[in-house]
């Protein structure tokens, strides 16, 4: 494969996905000036060579996801979905089906905390919101994924759940979801594993990405570079915040056959946050 991959994308690059099919949810990602943990794992995972399904609630963000790596020399296909529509999940699986044939990896790059708040102060609506997007979301792309590599004994899942899921949090949903999708990872590698299917999931910590940084500085009016710092004391590892790169080179991994012994393990990939005690 030829071009010039974003910087980040590439290091190494040796074919660790090359000949597989890659559906990458949240592939796009919200306007910022650094680039998004979906973005980055759909660019990491073509640079290694794989073809990539890029599904994403916002066309228009999936397709610049397409563009780059298609500026690069990969291959990826553009799906428009609301995952907390069964319909919509069912079709994006089609659609990696019908443009590639198989599907090889699920990565589930989903979450949101639009609308949360303390157990109190929260409501139905809102609930419901974060619960469908993190955890029903995450569900149903496997459900309507896990037939088509199940037909072939073999396929590689990798969930993006987050180190709220057991570290103390400041809204509700966002916690309970997150744990959700560790509690969900560890029963569907329990249950496909006699299908050949591996299922692990990463718990990304403070990372500088658009939703991080872009979504909560212009929710609080917070300066960004204020912001950023305030994240970077609270990691443990060089106080400084990981990159959306982080998550991709782990999620690169697990969706690796380097991994092909890993099942059912939720990787932390936070600088050491959720080893603080007191």
């Amino acid at each position: 494969m030829s071009g010039d991959w974003p910087e980040g994308a590439t290091t190494p690059s040796d074919g660790r996905l090359a000949g597989k099919v890659a559906v990458v949810v949240g592939a796009g990602q919200t306007p910022g000036t650094t680039i998004g943990n979906g973005r980055a794992t759909a660019l990491r995972f073509a640079a290694e060579g794989a073809r990539i399904v890029a599904v994403d609630r916002s066309a228009d963000s999936a397709q610049e996801t397409c563009d780059l790596i298609a500026a690069a020399g990969g291959e990826a296909v553009a799906v428009a979905a609301d995952i907390r529509q069964e319909d919509d999940c069912a079709a994006a699986v089609a659609a990696a089906l019908d443009a590639f044939g198989v599907i090889d990896v699920l990565h589930n790059n989903v979450g949101i905390g639009a609308g949360d708040s303390n157990a109190v102060d929260l409501d139905v609506r809102g609930w419901e919101l974060v619960m469908d997007v993190n955890l029903r979301g995450t569900w149903l792309m496997c459900k309507h994924a896990i037939p088509a590599m199940r037909q072939r004994g073999a396929g590689a899942i990798v969930n993006v759940s987050s180190i709220a899921a057991v570290c103390n949090a400041p809204l509700i949903t966002y916690k309970v979801s997150k744990a959700g999708v560790n509690a969900l990872t560890h029963q569907l590698a329990m249950d496909e594993a006699r299908h050949g299917i591996r299922v692990n999931a990463i718990m990304p910590g403070l990372m500088d990405t658009p939703m991080a940084i872009e979504n909560v500085s212009k929710a609080f009016g917070v300066d960004r570079d204020e912001l950023r710092a305030q994240r970077a004391r609270m990691v443990p590892l060089r106080r400084q915040q990981g990159t959306a790169w982080d998550v991709a080179n782990a999620a690169l991994f697990l969706a690796s056959d380097e991994a092909a012994f890993i099942t059912g393990v939720v990787l932390a990939v936070d600088g050491g946050q959720s080893g603080k005690v007191g």
